[in-house]
């Protein structure tokens, strides 16, 4: 990873900032594909002889990820569908291929071969987990559940000789359910460190931002590689979850990035709106999570 990495699909679920936006990004979120009657509607579509299946099918893929469960030939197909609230549950799933039977070679991305995200809808509970695969293809996890509401999870993955991909879907944790505000913050504290965002998310344009980390008041020198980098930026739209892949510019070890106090990125986001942006830091061997929300305007960004 480098700061020449070109921009991919990595890494982030946007914040409902009320009610009324929760039930809209509930209505959107799960749609797929295949729910749409379109998935693989490429072939389809030339079987009737024009051109629209193709169109569709592009139009999909365009489409920011984790919108859909099925992308590509690939899917998140999860062996259950509920989690229980206030516990720290187990979560399996498999990817599936184009055949239709479970994919067992992956790729080794950002030092694994899966990434797990999973966030409640109002974008409270952020978790990102490696899970280990079985030698059937079945992914297992423990994944901590705050509490109750609808999640919504990424697998974020690479299957040999194909395309990054990330696939998104819909889990359930029974109980009452209040959702979370968030104002728009540029600041953010955790465990006694405090990390700036700095930098302005221009839509459909490659933006740079920096995030700086201090603890105590005292600049972080010395932050440790997590996964492959100095840190994890995770960026999801608000109302329907989009999930945004963010590279950080430069790694460990290559004789030019600081560990610290720094940590910058490149980031596109795809439209005006709102954004839920969960950074992963490592430092004392303990890794860590600062949340920041912002709002673009289209043509400028704003914070």
């Amino acid at each position: 990873m480098n700061a020449t990495a070109k921009l991919s699909a990595y890494g982030v679920a946007l914040a409902l900032v009320a009610a009324g936006a929760w039930a809209v990004g509930s209505a959107v979120g799960p749609l797929s594909v295949e729910a749409a009657g379109h998935d693989e509607v490429g072939a389809e579509g030339a079987g009737h002889g024009d051109d629209h299946g193709a169109a569709v099918a592009e139009a999909a893929q365009d489409r920011p990820a984790g919108l859909a469960s099925s992308r590509g030939g690939y899917t998140l197909a999860p062996v259950g569908t509920t989690l229980t609230a206030g516990a720290t549950d187990t979560f399996s799933f498999r990817i599936t291929g184009p055949d239709g039977h479970a994919v067992t070679a992956f790729d080794v991305e950002h030092d694994k071969r899966m990434h797990l995200i999973a966030v409640r809808r109002d974008t409270s509970g952020f978790r990102h987990v490696h899970p280990e695969m079985a030698a059937d293809g079945t992914w297992t996890t423990s994944l901590p559940v705050a509490g109750a509401g609808s999640y919504r999870v990424f697998a974020d993955f690479t299957p040999t000789g194909g395309e990054a991909t990330t696939l998104g879907t819909d889990v359930t944790a029974a109980g009452q359910f209040e959702p979370q505000r968030y104002e728009p913050s540029r600041v953010a504290r955790v465990d006694g460190y405090e990390v700036r965002l700095d930098g302005e998310l221009t839509p459909g344009e490659a933006s740079p931002v920096r995030l700086t980390v201090t603890r105590d008041g005292v600049p972080v020198t010395d932050l440790q590689p997590y996964l492959g980098a100095y840190g994890h930026l995770v960026a999801l739209r608000q109302g329907d979850l989009a999930y945004l892949h963010v590279h950080p510019e430069g790694a460990p070890g290559d004789g030019a990035t600081a560990a610290g106090p720094e940590v910058a990125f490149v980031a596109e986001v795809p439209s005006a709106g709102g954004y839920r942006l969960f950074l992963d830091f490592r430092h004392d061997g303990v890794v860590r999570t600062a949340e920041f929300t912002v709002t673009t305007e289209e043509g400028h960004g704003h914070g």
